[in-house]
């Protein structure tokens, strides 16, 4: 290369490749002190990409795990209020039992049961109206299946999460039937002096009783007998029972022959039974207790016919509307993640329905004051304590089987993918740090590379002299 003034070539050379190992060196210094080895696009473009994708799943598992760890902590206060729940109606259940021990119970002993089996059941309401996280109540429907209906003879009890959503025909085939019979004849005025024998209730009817002294006198054991009596608008004497369905069952005999002038019942001993209610919901056939049909996990209860006292409506009964209000939750990074459960009612009028062989309709309902509502609120409270424990399994289920085990899964993820992410994006210290001392080294052999460089023209200036 020929000496020049004009162009110094060497000195251009030398001051490009200082620029170069400078940036580079530059560059270390940002990653050893970042941590990161991709600060920015140019550093990766496609590295860049990928890395904050991988970025913007690991905050979304973050906030997964953090979610799944809130739900659980709902489902533990919901399941913690049905425990208390259960308690109670264990003692409620021991009240009954004992109520049911008649040869040994007198009526102030029945009715301290019944005062403290009130006093359990306005705490299970109460439990159910209280229990919340924040302001969304847990036990009270609002956060599981509700329900409404178009016809005001039918009306909605509970739903379970197997119920279909929206709107169900309901139809009933069978109307529900309280157990009752009806005399042969007219009470008109007694002729003689006469004994019913109601459920083994003996009841004294005198001489010149008309149909008015008679009902007075029968209904005055309404709470031994179970029974009620009533005109059935023609002066005849009605006995009937206040519940519905084959479990509602009562016998008469009287002391005197049926005729003229008598109750009409006869020296016979009689038995009515009423009938469970038959029909559809959503078109498929349900399960009849009493005046309750549950059919697809909907459950509701009919009211009596017009101008009845003994008998439900029947036909086409309007629709029943069910709304799924169950709570759910966002348990992964990414949109369509969630799970739900539903918490149901668990208020006393939504507990033991339809009990098998019992003629008392819920919870709220149970009364021990007699030996038959004292049997009958064993079957209920049976009823409730598997309606609490079956939400409590499903909720059981559903935090061990959804909540822990995706938590689990999540953290598994999350490990894993910031590890990837680590790869991709972060420094490695011990490679960096080689480059960073080998750059420097370049940085300072170049500088004093171009002060030789810069040299040059001295040599062009020295050979002038000559």
């Amino acid at each position: 290369m020929p000496l020049s003034l004009v162009n110094n070539v060497s000195s251009l050379t030398a001051q490009h490749n200082l620029d170069r190992t400078n940036s580079m060196l530059n560059r270390s210094l940002e990653r050893l002190s970042s941590g990161l080895k991709v600060n920015r696009g140019a550093d990766g473009p496609a590295t860049l990409v990928i890395s904050e994708q991988q970025r913007a799943q690991i905050s979304g598992l973050r906030a997964a795990i953090n979610n799944t760890a809130k739900a659980i902590s709902v489902v533990q206060t919901g399941e913690g209020a049905l425990n208390e729940i259960n308690s109670l109606l264990l003692k409620i259940r021991s009240l009954a039992v004992d109520s049911s021990n008649a040869g040994a119970n007198d009526a102030a002993s029945l009715a301290a049961n019944q005062a403290e089996i009130d006093n359990a059941i306005k705490t299970i309401n109460s439990i159910a109206s209280n229990t919340q996280i924040g302001s969304r109540k847990l036990l009270d429907g609002s956060s599981g299946y509700t329900g409404s209906t178009t016809d005001t003879d039918v009306t909605f009890l509970k739903a379970t999460g197997s119920a279909p959503t929206g709107l169900s025909a309901v139809n009933v085939t069978t109307a529900a039937q309280r157990a009752n019979l009806t005399g042969a004849n007219a009470v008109g005025t007694l002729a003689n002096d006469e004994i019913l024998r109601i459920n083994g209730v003996t009841i004294q009817l005198a001489t010149g009783d008309n149909i008015a002294a008679v009902v007075s006198k029968v209904n005055a054991f309404t709470s031994q007998t179970g029974v009620v009596a009533e005109n059935d608008g023609s002066g005849a004497l009605r006995l009937r029972t206040n519940t519905f369905g084959s479990a509602a069952t009562f016998t008469v005999q009287s002391s005197v022959a049926a005729g003229v002038n008598t109750t009409g019942f006869g020296t016979s001993i009689q038995t009515a039974t009423g009938v469970d209610v038959a029909g559809t919901i959503g078109g498929v056939a349900g399960i009849g207790a009493g005046n309750v049909l549950t059919a697809q996990g909907i459950s509701v209860s009919f009211g009596l016919a017009s101008g009845s006292t003994t008998a439900t409506v029947t036909g086409a009964q309007g629709q029943v509307n069910v709304i799924d209000q169950s709570l759910t939750f966002q348990i992964g990074a990414y949109a369509g993640q969630t799970s739900s459960i539903a918490f149901d009612r668990v208020h006393t009028e939504s507990l033991g329905i339809a009990a098998n062989g019992a003629t008392t309709g819920n919870l709220a309902s149970i009364d021990v004051r007699t030996l038959t509502g004292a049997q009958d609120a064993i079957r209920v409270v049976d009823k409730a304590i598997e309606d609490v424990t079956t939400l409590r399994g499903a909720l059981g289920a559903f935090q061990q089987n959804t909540l822990s085990s995706t938590a689990n899964n999540l953290r598994i993820s999350l490990e894993n993918l910031v590890n990837s992410e680590s790869v991709i994006r972060d420094t490695d210290f011990a490679e960096e740090i080689s480059n960073f001392t080998r750059f420097q080294v370049q940085v300072q052999a170049g500088t004093s590379v171009l002060g030789n460089a810069n040299q040059l023209s001295q040599l062009v200036a020295a050979l002038l002299q000559r």
